[in-house]
């Protein structure tokens, strides 16, 4: 059996996504899924996934704002892949990666009765959704790419562990806000201390001990270890390829330290055809929060659905 994570079941980033739990291929792991709209609806759901340690409260207000603008009611699906948020670890540190995690998407999908589905992929998300592209590639009708793509910026990698390893080495709730509040100010330079402080809990809660505990198996990190901040890993172009029949958008923070910008022009350079936006002023996880970058998105799902309803810029 999978071991449990501590969650508190009264965590505020939670609130609004109640989950249901879908066993995966692993007897006993179960992935959290959130569902709002219609599934029966006859147009093409939206599904999201976040990044490699991040959960499915990343796309809060994203959510929000589409269950607000969705007039057909269409579904959408919140998913946390095992290890992640609410959902179970896996075994082993080597149960981990990307093909594990489009696997347990295609039976997830199947799970609920979803034929097809638009996908919104963050990070290491979106190399999971190119991974299902090139395994399931009929359960793919478009792609959004969020700071993601062929290639990790190590960077990012190196930045990521030691945040980890500080944060775990705080003890006092005070001494713990105030080092999420600097190491996410430079990510997001306009956001209030409490705006960081709602931030800091999408990844972690401080316990009773006064200690940052995070809602990710840490054994997620393992293959990381060794990754220093001047490697550069091997780009997986053919992975990107496998998206080359599908509409796509490819969206990019500004500030983000997970996808070069070299990285980010090449893959518009060889999707001229795909939509490309920056999204200004903030890092990853983007917080998806402003009118103009989640009106573009949805135009993008509902073209690619069929959906021709001219939306209000």
């Amino acid at each position: 059996m999978a071991r449990k994570r501590e969650v508190p079941i009264d965590h505020k980033p939670f609130a609004s996504l109640p989950v249901r739990m879908i066993e995966t291929r692993i007897g006993g792991v179960h992935a959290a899924v959130h569902v709002s709209g219609a599934l029966q609806n006859s147009t093409m759901p939206v599904v999201c996934i976040a990044g490699l340690q991040r959960n499915m409260s990343d796309f809060t207000d994203f959510a929000g704002y589409f269950r607000r603008a969705s007039a057909n009611n269409r579904a959408l699906i919140l998913i946390d892949l095992p290890g992640r948020g609410r959902a179970d670890d896996r075994l082993q540190a080597e149960d981990y990666g990307t093909l594990a995690d489009a696997s347990d998407i295609a039976d997830i999908l199947a799970a609920l009765g979803i034929g097809r589905a638009i996908f919104l992929g963050q990070g290491q998300g979106g190399q999971v959704v190119m991974s299902l592209a090139a395994s399931h590639p009929l359960l793919i009708g478009g792609v959004v790419l969020l700071d993601s793509g062929p290639m990790v910026d190590s960077r990012g990698i190196v930045r990521l562990r030691n945040n980890l390893a500080h944060l775990s080495g705080l003890k006092g709730e005070q001494r713990v806000i105030a080092g999420f509040r600097r190491m996410l100010a430079g990510d997001y330079p306009d956001l209030s201390d409490e705006a960081l402080n709602a931030l800091s809990q999408r990844s972690h809660f401080i316990d009773k001990r006064g200690r940052a505990q995070p809602l990710f198996d840490q054994k997620l990190l393992t293959p990381l270890a060794d990754i220093g901040v001047a490697d550069v890993l091997t780009p997986q172009w053919p992975l990107f390829d496998a998206l080359a029949r599908l509409p796509l958008m490819i969206l990019r923070t500004q500030l983000t330290d997970q996808l070069r910008r070299e990285t980010y022009e090449e893959m518009v350079r060889r999707r001229p055809d795909a939509l490309a936006l920056t999204i200004a002023g903030q890092g990853s996880p983007a917080l998806f929060d402003q009118h103009e970058e989640i009106e573009a998105v949805l135009r993008f799902i509902d073209n690619v659905a069929g959906d021709r309803k001219k939306r209000a810029a």
